[in-house]
């Protein structure tokens, strides 16, 4: 192929493999450009769990869950919490994607030849109250294969369209460029860096040994957000939650860089929404990691004891697995940085997972066998190698050991008191007497198993910790885990970039997470979970889709 084409996608992640999957198959030319080598093909979601947000579902529906569209609009229009005049395009965007949600994107996907996980997932259980944050039911649908099961039809689809000369791949391509002709988009310019041989995820070289220009009818970006790019992150970190962290561990590979949003805004584009990102607290450092502060999140069941630096439990709702950002809010305000689950052994066996498709063999390579034996055969494989191994797990039978080694981990004055964490764990165990209870944890952890999903895979039966029989106690420290950029390239519903004036770039186009997975921000302030890849696919189909009637 020539070096022009009907349309240049910047970035082979989901969004871009998506946007190409759509254009190969009504017959246009497209070239794919990356800065990463070959290896790391379908970008950061190769690393994911694989989660989508579906409503009302077969999979629900097995479960017991009564879901609609108009629960599931309720619950993200009250999470999102739109609030300023740019939020226009993110509130149309979010109304369009759960229609989708609630509507063929199943379908669509099973077409493809996605399978779904039959136990779906109750992520972000909410602040507490029927209107505000969180899912009012269970919409986390796992992916069998999980993220790499997410990209397999993609990049199947993609590859096609390669043979037949309709797509061609340029990796170790960095755009630095967005080229205009007039007003128009016209193609990139940029470097080309040396081959690379670094592993999927790893950090590769920068090293420069050419450059290009490519030309194209439209140009869409799809190259991620800023999650690997700590001063990028705390440069946009909101004044709600604080002073930005000075020490946070990372969720993406380093190639998450952000560097396309300034090259598109030079190009004409808004950013919008800067402020909105989704950073995790239940971050631990990976044992055995890949890219540069390398971070696994914790997908924790409802039970764990949620502590501050002092010791001094969580507030009410601020519970496992419930609000993610209000509980980054709480943890920023109390001076520290970091906090502690305490746990047993009993409830690290039944209610710990860990985010992402390395951490989940058994469902990343589709074995069955091993999904019973993770349900059947103590705390899985994964979990246990970081109990063994990871900086952040202490493991101990006596509580005032597992409070001394917690106060040794974090160094300097102790901060904790052996005697005020027993209090506090005390006080809890005795609300497990009785049948009915004033601890909320209590409340919602018994409410929790009133789901079938959670009481089969994820929420242990209550107890008390300070029994013996249910130990050695557990203690992990959290971080907070950067991750997503949730503003980003302001586009209307055809994913066409918009400039200052609200008027369409001619010839540029944005999609996943550059574009906040739609619009500059279709998830508002805050997210439901599954809603990440699931932004990706949508934003990635409508723009292959109005680019190649635009082109037509």
């Amino acid at each position: 192929m020539a070096d022009d084409a009907d349309v240049i996608i910047v970035g082979a992640g989901l969004a871009g493999l998506v946007a190409a999957a759509e254009l190969a198959e009504a017959g246009k030319k497209i070239i794919v450009v990356d800065q990463e080598p070959e290896q790391s093909l379908g970008g950061q979601a190769f690393w994911s769990f694989g989660g989508l947000f579906l409503v009302d579902s077969p999979e629900q529906r097995r479960m017991r869950i009564r879901d609609s569209h108009d629960l599931a609009l309720a619950d993200w229009m009250g999470t999102a919490a739109f609030d300023r005049p740019e939020d226009f395009w993110p509130r149309q965007w979010a109304e369009a994607y759960v229609g989708f949600a609630a509507g063929e994107k199943r379908s669509w996907l099973i077409e493809r030849g996605l399978k779904f996980f039959p136990v779906v997932g109750w992520a972000e259980r909410g602040g507490g109250n029927a209107f505000g944050h969180g899912n009012s039911v269970p919409r986390f649908h796992i992916t069998w294969g999980t993220g790499p099961g997410v990209l397999e039809p993609f990049v199947q689809r993609v590859r096609e369209g390669e043979k037949r000369g309709l797509v061609q791949f340029k990796f170790r391509h960095r755009v630095n460029e967005i080229i205009r002709s007039g007003k128009t988009v016209t193609g990139v310019r940029g470097d080309v860096l040396e081959p690379s041989s670094a592993e999927r995820g790893r950090k590769s070289s920068r090293e420069i040994v050419d450059d290009f220009e490519l030309h194209s009818q439209a140009v869409i970006v799809a190259s991620g957000g800023i999650g690997g790019n700590h001063e990028l992150v705390r440069q946009n970190w909101p004044e709600r939650l604080g002073a930005p962290p000075k020490r946070m561990i990372t969720g993406v590979p380093d190639h998450v860089d952000g560097r396309m949003l300034a090259i598109s805004e030079a190009a004409g584009g808004r950013v919008i929404n800067r402020d909105r990102m989704w950073h995790y607290v239940e971050g631990i450092k990976n044992w055995a990691p890949i890219w540069t502060e390398h971070a696994i999140r914790i997908l924790p069941g409802p039970s764990s004891l949620w502590l501050d630096a002092r010791g001094k439990r969580l507030p009410v709702p601020l519970y496992p697995g419930f609000d993610t950002l209000a509980t980054l809010n709480h943890i920023m305000g109390t001076g520290f940085e970091y906090s502690w689950f305490i746990l047993t052994k009993k409830i690290i066996r039944k209610e710990f997972a860990l985010s992402g498709s390395e951490q989940n063999p058994d469902l990343t390579r589709k074995s069955w066998r091993q999904v019973l034996g993770r349900a059947t055969s103590g705390i899985p494989g994964p979990v246990k190698a970081f109990m063994e191994k990871g900086e952040d797990f202490i493991v101990e039978a006596d509580l005032s050991k597992l409070v001394a080694r917690m106060n040794a981990l974090t160094g300097g004055e102790p901060l904790l008191d052996a005697a005020h964490v027993e209090r506090e764990i005390r006080a809890r165990d005795m609300q497990l007497d009785n049948p009915f209870s004033k601890d909320a944890q209590i409340t919602a952890l018994r409410g929790a198993r009133a789901y079938l999903g959670d009481r089969l895979i994820r929420t242990a039966r209550p107890h008390k910790m300070l029994d013996p029989a249910n130990g050695p106690l557990i203690a992990v420290r959290l971080n907070v885990l950067t991750r997503k950029t949730l503003g980003g390239l302001q586009t209307d519903l055809d994913s066409r970039v918009l400039d200052a004036d609200g008027q369409p770039v001619p010839g540029l186009y944005a999609v996943g997470e550059v574009a906040g997975f739609g619009g500059g921000g279709v998830h508002g302030y805050a997210a439901l979970e599954g809603t990440f890849l699931g932004g990706c696919i949508f934003s990635g189909r409508s723009a292959g889709r109005a680019t190649a009637k635009a082109i037509a």
